[in-house]
Parts: structure tokens; C-alpha cells; sequence
């Protein structure tokens, strides 16, 4: 198979983003689940913000008539009052927050396992054009980018709002003149806001792609394979310096966003600052010019409603411009949300209990784009059930192509592929699942211990279960032979086994899946003679009494099969058994001279 021609491409770098509008509404749809908590968080919100407006009148009735008249009873009970204003205040944002903070993070693990579901959908073309560090880079970088705005933004918009609306009503009681002068330059501050917000959303868009670069970068080269490679070519010093060059992007970029805007900000903050003694001012000129005077508790009570509203005004500024930012990570989340999913059940799926193993390709043709034409064409074979085929060809035939289409790892494009009579793709993924088992040449064991990587084939799987499938892998005896035996870690992609012994723990690892039908894509090419040998031992163990379709690269491994194919250019050349193949002295009698020709010097 060769990757590069996958039909599928990443998303454009650079995509045209949506109206904003309709991907706020996107947004705030993640919420809809927890509508019941977030009404709880507004009543606690409103109550709050509520008794927080009564603190400013509390303090304008102490100056005005509890200490001027000497009352010294109702100045107890306003001071008292003024207390357990700051106490439920208190008390009723401690609450909010624990709510707010549990819907963010339960919206946070829904977006994480969204994506997550969504790319184990998705094709195998995908991840042979994305780099691992992007996926990753979008599930922890991007998301966790996000945490300060859903655990808080919510909250943060309904507690402001109502603090600005509740302080504008109040202190249009205390003194509508003086109100009207602290409103002037609130639509600027919001122009202002929003012009900052926009910098910040552009400048967020690059810094996590050159997040998404960095990441891809660390997990190629620190992974084993990268560190085999970049020291045994002599490359370690040029990879630090590619990565400290992707670092020193970052950088500029984090220091760009944390900026962006900053002065301007700063600018609201010295005129908010300024406003009680505009406010002071304005006041002294009113009464001067024979206006109606303000009383000192109403001054006083007013600036501190006025401060009570700056606040709230200014983090919901702030909000906005933090919105604007999480726009750009969230149109990064919902381009992989809104991938295409090309392999799909249908609405009623077919369900197998019971699965005899016989494959038919009809008329089978496959291609990977329609540029460079078709990578199989008119396959026609059947292999009945418990028998064995075998596919031969040069590089680039589409022999591992043809063995990808029984398991739905690609759908055909045209004809189709049965097990057991039935089109693939009626059937149900778990029927699929139950029914095919592939092993590969490249064989992928987890970093974890031999155990968990055989268990991950059968979860329930007992060790006795674990024991007789090691036995008729021949692996066993070497895993008992390790210190921890079955707890032995296999390390990063099992580097600590060799390229025989990881062949056989995957052999061991399907015999636990025990799959009527079997695919061996060109699973013993990588190995030497000797270990070939065990390893084809392990595998006749494997296929006994099964369908086993055979991508062979030695065919060395092939000549007992009970049909044998050649491939060339995607099309069926020749099929029969070993031995009339070489009657026919065609291109399998031609590949067979050729493997013996190479046999000695391989050995």
C-alpha cells in the first residue's frame, strides 16, 4: 500500500472561519446538558449581585443619618447589615464557582472525548497525512487552552452583567446626573474591546499551530525510533537546533499575545481610575452653578457604586476579548469535530453470531483519489472458509490494499467484498472486529506490560488463556524466562523484544482474538531466516483451521497455500495452486526464480 496516495488531506491551514455568530451558538450548545446547573448558577449569580448594590445605600444612610444624628442603634444595625452583605456575597461566589467550575470541566471531558471518538473513526488515510503531535497537540494544547473559558466565562458574563445592570439602576436612584457623566466613554471601552479581541483572536491562531508544530516535532524525534535515527546519523545537534528555532516562534508569539492590546487595556484602567474624581469634580461644579447639591453620603455611596460597576464593566471587557481568543482554539476543535467520516454502519446493520469465514471480492475495484486512476480493478476471487489464499505481486500492485478492504480499514469503489455471502459493509463494526484478525509487519505494542498488551486482544482473557496462546505463539518459553515474566514492561513500541519476539506476542496477542478469518500482510519480510522459521511455526499454529489471506513478500512462506494470486498493477495476472503457477513458467514461476536466486544472499 502506498499511504501518500490516500484519497484523504488534512483541513486547510488556513480555512475560512464561520460567522461568529453561529459558532458562539455552537458554543454554547456544549452547555445545553448542564442548562439546570448553570440556572442554579445565574439565581446565585442575580442573588449576589443583588445584595452587593444594598452595601453602597447601607453606607449612604450611616453617613447621612446614622452618624450626623448620632444614632448609634441604627448604626449598629446598617454596619450589621453591612457584614452579612459581605458575607452572602461570600458564601454565594464560593458556590457559583464550585457549580461553574464542574459544568466547564465536564464540557471540557465531553469536547476531549468528542474528538477522541471522532478520530478513531476516522480512515487510515488521516493519520498517514497528519503528524501524531498535531492529533495530540489538538486534544491537550487546544482544549486545555480553553479551560479558563468554559469553567469560568459563563459564570463571569451572568455575574458582570448583572453587577452593571444592578449598579446602573442603583445609581440612577442615587443621582441620574452624575450617572450619565460616568456612562460617557463606556461604548468606546467597548470599542476598544473588541478591536483588541480580534488581535488577540489572530495571534492565538498562530501560536497553536506553532504549538501543534512543536509538539509533532518532540514526539518524532524523542520517540525511540527518532532517537535511534538522529544519533546514528549524527543529526542530534541539527534536531535541537530545529527545535529550539520552533521554540524561540513560540516565544515571539506568546509574548505578541500576551501584548496584543495591552496599552489600550491600560488606558480603560487609568480612565476608571480616574472617574471618582471626575465624579468629585462634577459634583463641586453642580453646586457651585447653583445646582441641586449632592449629599456626602450619596457622593460617596455613588463613587462606590461607580467603582462597583467599573469592575464588572471592565472584566466583562476583558471576558469579550477572551471569548474572541477562545474562538480561534474552538474553530481548531470543531475542524477535527467536523471531519468527513468515511466508514460508516449502516442503519441496520447485519449481525454475525455465528461466522464460517468465507471472503469473496466481486468485481472489486479500489482508488485512492481519482488523479492517479484505480489501485485494484476487477478482482474477482473467492477463498471458502478454513481455506488459504495467498497474494503475490511487485511493490505497488495493491496487495496490501486488497487485504485491507475485508476488515473496512478502506471501502471498496467498486464491486464489493463479502464474509460469508454478506457485503462488509452491512455488516456491523463488532461482527467485523470478531470476524477478521490482522497481523502486520509492522507489529505495535503498547508501553505497558506483556500481559496488558495479550489482554488487550481479549480484556476478560485469564492466564491460562494468556499461557496456551504464548505456547502457540512459541513465545512463551521466553517470557518465562524474563524476571517479571508476564509483568515484564515491552517498552516504547516494544523495543525491548526483537523484531522476532514482537512478531510472536502479536501472533499470540490475535490467537487470544481467535478470528476465523485471518490476514497476514507480509508479517515474516522483516526477519532473518532463523527467526523466520519460528515465527512461520507460530503462524501455521495460527491459520490451522481458519481463512487466512496471505500478503507474501518470501514465498518461500506460500507454497503450500490452496490458491495462489498474482497482482500486477492492481489486476489479477495469474491464480492457481504453487505447482501449476509453475507449470504455467508465467510471473509467479518468474518471482519464485527470482526468491531463489536472492535466498542464498539473504541467508
Amino acid at each position: 500500500m502506498n499511504p501518500d496516495r490516500s484519497s484523504w488531506t488534512p483541513p486547510p491551514r488556513d480555512p475560512a472561519q464561520p460567522e461568529e455568530p453561529a459558532q458562539v451558538r455552537r458554543i454554547l450548545r456544549l452547555f445545553r446538558p448542564y442548562r439546570g446547573r448553570l440556572l442554579i448558577v445565574g439565581v446565585l449569580v442575580a442573588a449576589s449581585s443583588l445584595v452587593a448594590v444594598a452595601s453602597p445605600f447601607l453606607l449612604r444612610e450611616i453617613l447621612d443619618t446614622a452618624i450626623p444624628q448620632r444614632r448609634t442603634g441604627l448604626l449598629s444595625l446598617l454596619a450589621l447589615g453591612m457584614i452579612l452583605t459581605a458575607v452572602v456575597t461570600s458564601v454565594f461566589g464560593v458556590l457559583q464557582t464550585l457549580i461553574s467550575t464542574t459544568v466547564g470541566q465536564r464540557v471540557m471531558h465531553d469536547l476531549r472525548t468528542a474528538v477522541y471518538t471522532q478520530l478513531q473513526r476516522m480512515p487510515l488515510a488521516f493519520f498517514t497525512k497528519t503528524r501524531t503531535g498535531e492529533v495530540q497537540s489538538r486534544i491537550a494544547n487546544d482544549i486545555g487552552g480553553m479551560q479558563a473559558t468554559v469553567t469560568s466565562t459563563a459564570t463571569s458574563l451572568v455575574s458582570n452583567l448583572t453587577a452593571v445592570l444592578a449598579s446602573v439602576v442603583a445609581m440612577l436612584a442615587l443621582d441620574w446626573r452624575l450617572t450619565v457623566v460616568s456612562l460617557l466613554l463606556l461604548p468606546v471601552f467597548v470599542w476598544i474591546s473588541r478591536r483588541v479581541g480580534r488581535e488577540r483572536k489572530r495571534i492565538t491562531t498562530r501560536r497553536q499551530k506553532q504549538m501543534a508544530s512543536m509538539a509533532a516535532t518532540v514526539t518524532e524525534s524523542l520517540s525511540v525510533s527518532g532517537i535511534l535515527l538522529g544519533r546514528t546519523m549524527g543529526r542530534s545537534d541539527s534536531l535541537t537546533k530545529a527545535f529550539s528555532d520552533e521554540s524561540e516562534r513560540l516565544v515571539d508569539l506568546e509574548v505578541r499575545s500576551n501584548m496584543a492590546g495591552r496599552w489600550r487595556m491600560s488606558t480603560i484602567g487609568i480612565v476608571m481610575a480616574a472617574m471618582p474624581a471626575v465624579i468629585y469634580w462634577a459634583a463641586g461644579l453642580t453646586m457651585q452653578s447653583g445646582g441641586a447639591a449632592v449629599s456626602l453620603g450619596t457622593l460617596v455611596a455613588f463613587v462606590t457604586l461607580q467603582q462597583g460597576l467599573f469592575r464588572p464593566a471592565v472584566s466583562l471587557l476583558s471576558t469579550g476579548v477572551q471569548m474572541q481568543t477562545s474562538l480561534a482554539l474552538f474553530q481548531r476543535i470543531f475542524e477535527y469535530l467536523d471531519l468527513p467520516v468515511d466508514i460508516t454502519e449502516v442503519d441496520k446493520p447485519v449481525r454475525l453470531e455465528k461466522i464460517r469465514g468465507e471472503v469473496r471480492f466481486d468485481g472489486v475495484d479500489f482508488a485512492y483519489d481519482e488523479k492517479n486512476g484505480d489501485t485494484l480493478s476487477g478482482i474477482d476471487v473467492t477463498v471458502p472458509a478454513g481455506t488459504s489464499l495467498a497474494v503475490v505481486g511487485p511493490t505497488g500492485s495493491g496487495k496490501s490494499t486488497l487485504s485491507y478492504l475485508v476488515p473496512r480499514l478502506y471501502d471498496v469503489t467498486g464491486g464489493r467484498v463479502t464474509l460469508d455471502g454478506i457485503d462488509v459493509r452491512d455488516l456491523d463494526f463488532d461482527t467485523l472486529a470478531r470476524a477478521v484478525g490482522v497481523v502486520s509487519q509492522e507489529t505495535y505494542l503498547f508501553h505497558s506490560s506483556v500481559a496488558e498488551n495479550l489482554r488487550f486482544a481479549k480484556p476478560d482473557a485469564t492466564d491460562a488463556e494468556l499461557r496456551a496462546a504464548a505456547e502457540a505463539a512459541q513465545i512463551h518459553d521466553h517470557i518465562a524466562s524474563l524476571p517479571d515474566g508476564y509483568d515484564t514492561l515491552v517498552g516504547e513500541r516494544g523495543y525491548r523484544f526483537s523484531g522476532g519476539e514482537k512478531q510472536r506476542l502479536a501472533i499470540a496477542r490475535t490467537i487470544l482474538r481467535d478470528p476465523p478469518v485471518l490476514i497476514l500482510d507480509e508479517a515474516t519480510s522483516a526477519l532473518d531466516t532463523r527467526t523466520e522459521h519460528a515465527v512461520q511455526q507460530a503462524i501455521d499454529a495460527l491459520s490451522a483451521g481458519r481463512t487466512t489471506i496471505t500478503i507474501a513478500h518470501r514465498l518461500s512462506t506460500i507454497r503450500d497455500a490452496d490458491q495462489i494470486v498474482v497482482l500486477d498493477h492492481g489486476r489479477t495476472a495469474e491464480r492457481g495452486s504453487h505447482q501449476e503457477l509453475l507449470e504455467k513458467d508465467g510471473r509467479y514461476a518468474g518471482l519464485v526464480r527470482r526468491d531463489t536466486e536472492l535466498a542464498p544472499a539473504a541467508s
